[in-house]
């Protein structure tokens, strides 16, 4: 079965957090609902999907900040992996950057995900040295 690459609706939210679950892309500070209705009702956001028959079988959140693209949340669906659906991601992802005349696009890899790194470098990503800070602005115990 083909897979199109659609924007997410609102309706796709519980399909899309499957999969997300699925692939093994939550974090426990991370409430995937909230990121994917962040996503969708964002200015400069979106949810790109794989959509084979009506399945869900890809995905990408992707934004930008008015300087650089960032990708989160590529996920191809177990049964599809090694099948091109995570590089059509990217591709849909990157694209869509492209046509907000984004010039720059990152993504971030959690070190517990590392496996994933040869499959982004086949893509022409490349490490790029930085140090991540981060703050908590509403922290929660």
């Amino acid at each position: 079965m083909s897979m199109i690459v659609r924007s997410a609706t609102l309706e796709d939210e519980t399909d899309v957090t499957r999969l997300w679950r699925s692939c093994n892309l939550v974090a426990n500070y991370n409430d995937p609902a909230t990121d994917f209705r962040f996503a969708m009702l964002g200015a400069n956001s979106t949810v790109l999907v794989g959509d084979a028959g009506g399945r869900i079988c890809g995905s990408v959140m992707v934004g930008h900040d008015g300087h650089r693209g960032w990708l989160y949340y590529v996920a191809s669906a177990p049964d599809q992996q090694r099948q091109g659906t995570g590089q059509a991601m990217i591709e849909a992802g990157e694209q869509w950057l492209r046509e907000r005349n984004v010039l720059k696009v990152q993504l971030m890899i959690r070190d517990t995900n590392t496996a994933v790194v040869p499959f982004y470098e086949r893509l022409g990503y490349e490490e790029a040295p930085r140090i991540l800070m981060s703050k908590w602005l509403n922290k929660t115990d």
